[in-house]
Order: C-alpha cells, then sequence, then structure tokens
C-alpha cells in the first residue's frame, strides 16, 4: 500500500512539475494564436472554422502559411508542399526527444502526445534533467493546447475589438518566450552557448547570403538545426557513464 501510494505521489508530482514548466507556453501561445485567430477570420474563415484549424494543429508558422494559401486559392498540392516543409523540423524534435523518454512512455503515448511536440515544447523537455516520463510530458502540453485553442476562439470572435497595435504587439510574445527558454540554458552551458551562436551565424548566412536567401524559412530552420546539432555531436560528444556492478 506505502509503495503504491509513493508511486501515485511521484505520478502526481510528474504532471503538475509538467504544468508548471508549460505556464509560460501557455501565455504565449493566447497571445499569439489570438492574432491568428484574428488573421483566420480576415481572410477566408468563419470563427468555427479557424478554431477548429487550432484544435486539429499545433505549428504557428503551418497555420498562417495555410490561411494564406486558402485566401489565395492555392491548390492541395501547393497546400500538402508547404506545410511538409515548414513542419518538417518537427520530425527531427520528435526523434531527438524520443532518445531521453523513460522506457514507460510507449508508442501509444508517443502516437498521442507526439500531436504536441512545438519548438518551445521540445526546447523545455530537452533542457530537463534527466529522462522525461509520459505524465510530465502530458502535463508539459495542457497549458500550451488550451493556450492555443483559447487564444484562437477569443481572436476569432473578438478581434475587431481591438486596435491594430496591439494585435500587431501580440504576435512578438513569442519570440521573447523563446528567448526566454534557450536564455537560461545558455548561460549555464558554454557547449550549448558555442552551437547556439553557431546556429544563428548559420540562420544569418542562410536568409542574406546570395543564393542562399532564396531557401524557404523552413528549410533553412532544418539545415541550421542538423549542421549545428551535428557539429555539436562531434565537437562535445556525450560521455556515457559506465555502470559499476558489484
Amino acid at each position: 500500500m506505502g509503495l503504491q501510494k509513493e508511486n501515485h505521489a511521484y505520478i502526481r508530482n510528474e504532471f503538475l512539475k509538467g504544468i508548471r514548466d508549460g505556464s509560460a507556453i501557455g501565455i504565449g501561445y493566447l497571445s499569439v494564436s489570438f492574432t491568428f485567430g484574428i488573421a483566420a477570420v480576415s481572410s477566408v474563415l468563419n470563427w468555427w472554422q479557424a478554431f477548429v484549424v487550432s484544435l486539429m494543429n499545433l505549428t504557428s508558422a503551418g497555420q498562417f502559411a495555410g490561411i494564406t494559401i486558402m485566401a489565395s486559392l492555392g491548390t492541395y498540392i501547393e497546400m500538402a508542399v508547404s506545410q511538409f516543409v515548414i513542419n518538417l523540423r518537427y520530425a527531427l524534435m520528435s526523434i531527438s526527444l524520443s532518445q531521453k523518454v523513460d522506457r514507460d512512455f510507449g508508442w501509444q503515448k508517443k502516437m498521442i502526445l507526439g500531436f504536441a511536440v512545438t519548438d518551445e515544447i521540445f526546447a523545455v523537455a530537452l533542457s530537463r534533467k534527466g529522462e522525461v516520463s509520459g505524465r510530465y510530458f502530458a502535463g508539459l502540453t495542457v497549458l500550451p493546447l488550451l493556450g492555443w485553442n483559447l487564444g484562437t476562439l477569443a481572436g476569432a470572435v473578438l478581434g475587431d475589438i481591438l486596435p491594430e497595435n496591439l494585435v500587431s504587439a501580440l504576435g512578438l510574445a513569442i519570440y521573447g518566450m523563446f528567448i526566454a527558454i534557450v536564455v537560461p540554458v545558455v548561460k549555464e552551458n558554454k557547449k550549448i552557448r558555442i552551437i547556439v551562436f553557431f546556429a544563428v551565424f548559420l540562420s544569418f548566412c542562410l536568409y542574406y547570403l546570395p543564393g542562399l536567401k532564396n531557401i524557404s524559412s523552413g528549410f533553412a530552420i532544418i539545415i541550421a538545426s542538423v549542421i549545428a546539432s551535428g557539429a555539436g555531436a562531434w565537437l562535445f560528444p556525450v560521455e556515457e557513464e559506465e555502470e559499476v556492478k558489484g
């Protein structure tokens, strides 16, 4: 009985830790999705259609690109290719995160919770010390999912009430949120700091250099991520601790 109580307490604590770590992401998503709700309704969608889009997706860049294609009467192929390119980085994130989850994080949980892998959720989960449990990751995604959907609904229904300059300012919240996630880890670890600056340098080159600046933003993120992470694995390999046999 005592062991069962300890197990329940551990599960509850893991879930609550996930909710706590995801609270800042949820607040950031609330403001960004509010902007999406406004943009979706002002283009081609009704308020409930905008809400359904966010309910079935969790990708800000992909959703904004999607409503742009809808508004311009684009083809299904155009939509499919754009979404594939923009969201391909999530596949790399999922592969990386799958190496950090615990043994109880089965494929069923991966199938369900894989829906919620985003840049910010991935960064928080990966920066956590130790393994990532299914309960922790479930808690981590609760507030971001609520924030994303409620923000979209509020923006779609109430967006016309707010002044335009305030709506534009809300779109900057996600960048500040991501910086707040990355900076503490960069300050603590010199190796990560080097890799982050290298990734920034690569992104700068892909954005400004002739011949490279025409690469889409989705591919640019993938290229910079793969090269920077590959350089980090080569320069700073993680030494596995050998088990001490008694």
